[in-house]
């Protein structure tokens, strides 16, 4: 009998291990705790920091107005075993084994939790002054930027970009944003809506620079396709972040046309005994009819707590447990706050509650006169009413959803 046969025994899985320690493999394995499950929970994680929440990175942490954002969890208490500066390499489904720096570890059942990456800027490797903002390390490196009110070139005007920026400027930086598109955030909202957040940089003294594209890097300076030539104390990059999932390579698991790993409704993967969660893993979306790949805090938040009640589950008969949330985020940005809830991809109608060039204003989107996404600028409330209608489904009447004046809730048609 192998050992791990001796270990699983009759009442189920004995021996969970979590790869990836952020906020996805955190939360899961708390939440396997707070569910019942008497096994041992092994979370196994490539940084040797303590395990930590990236939010707080783009802001607090950067400016130093907090030395870091280690998530409050007593894991010893919890009897969570941590395995940190420990990289994963490889995955053998067969031998229910993963392949570490440190030699081979078994699991009964796995959970892959290792988020994103960041896209690299091309050409860009090895240049002094370079910095990416994903992890404890970069933030490290960054802060004497800042202290130094370097002249900072911003690559990208997405999310992160948009966060480093007026965190930069807070700081007393000059901050220079070139964008390829046409608009900040062109991958992420239409033209209509992202086209107001132009303003918010002139506005904040950030210089950003569309329709350009960084031909190459040196030592002191960014290189534009146009010629243009622009001084950088450092170069900041946040062009996007990919699926961190090179290491499953052979190991049998699908990945879909992102890198990301496939799952089912329960997060379950193609390969038994394996679940994927968090930015590392996309889901069907019943709600929203596709597949979805969200990469945001959220998401990783609350889809630890199906994994582990499909993980309990799963030795007791229980039904399974579906995951389909209603997408959100937030972003605090040149003196906004902005949130998101839903997936606008398949709306057919646009409305908007107050003027664009105004400091609150709210986007909705519907479909077949039901809410299924809504941006929302300096108005929480209609953040959090129109979270719950999505998930309610609610048809909207377009008259009085349009009176920012009226709550967003009693709009309903």
């Amino acid at each position: 009998m192998s050992e791990q046969t001796q270990e699983r025994g009759p009442s189920g899985p004995r021996r969970v291990v979590v790869t990836g320690a952020g906020m996805a493999g955190v939360q899961t394995a708390v939440a396997l705790r707070e569910q019942g499950f008497t096994g041992t929970v092994t979370l196994i994680g490539a940084e040797p920091h303590q395990p930590y929440d990236r939010p707080p990175l783009s802001k607090a942490v950067l400016l130093g107005t907090a030395e870091n954002s280690a998530f409050d969890v007593d894991f010893e208490t919890l009897g969570i075993e941590l395995r940190l500066g420990c990289e994963v390499f490889g995955l053998r489904p067969a031998d229910h084994e993963l392949d570490t720096e440190a030699g081979p570890v078994p699991y009964d059942v796995l959970v892959v939790a290792t988020g994103a990456e960041p896209v690299r800027l091309p050409g860009a490797e090895g240049v002094p002054g370079v910095h990416l903002l994903r992890t404890l390390d970069d933030v490290e490196r960054l802060r004497p930027v800042l202290a130094r009110r370097q002249d900072v070139v911003v690559v990208g005007a997405g999310w992160i970009g948009a966060e480093f920026a007026t965190a930069a400027r807070e700081a007393g930086c000059t901050v220079t944003v070139v964008e390829a598109a046409d608009r900040p955030l062109a991958g992420a909202l239409p033209a209509e809506v992202a086209a107001p957040m132009t303003a918010w940089y002139d506005d904040a003294g950030v210089v950003l620079r569309t329709h350009a594209r960084v031909e190459r890097v040196e030592p002191g300076a960014v290189v534009l396709d146009d010629g243009s030539r622009l001084h950088a104390g450092a170069v900041v990059v946040g062009i996007g972040a990919r699926p961190a999932t090179a290491w499953l390579a052979g190991s049998g698991i699908e990945l879909g046309e992102h890198g990301e790993v496939v799952t089912d409704a329960r997060l379950t993967t193609s390969v038994p005994d394996v679940y994927a969660v968090g930015d590392c893993a996309s889901f069907p979306s019943k709600r929203y009819g596709e597949r979805l790949l969200v990469h945001h805090w959220d998401n990783a938040l609350q889809g630890p707590r199906t994994v582990a009640e499909n993980i309990i589950g799963a030795a007791t008969g229980a039904s399974p447990a579906v995951y389909d949330p209603v997408p959100y985020f937030w972003s605090e940005q040149f003196g906004r706050f902005v949130q998101y809830a839903g997936h606008h991809a398949d709306a057919d109608r646009t409305v908007w509650r107050g003027e664009a060039d105004g400091p609150a204003w709210t986007v909705c989107w519907l479909r077949a006169s039901r809410l299924v996404a809504l941006l929302a600028v300096g108005r929480p409330r209609d953040l959090a009413q129109g979270r719950r209608l999505i998930e309610a489904g609610t048809v909207m009447d377009e008259t009085l959803l349009a009176d920012p004046a009226r709550p967003l809730k009693s709009a309903k048609a």
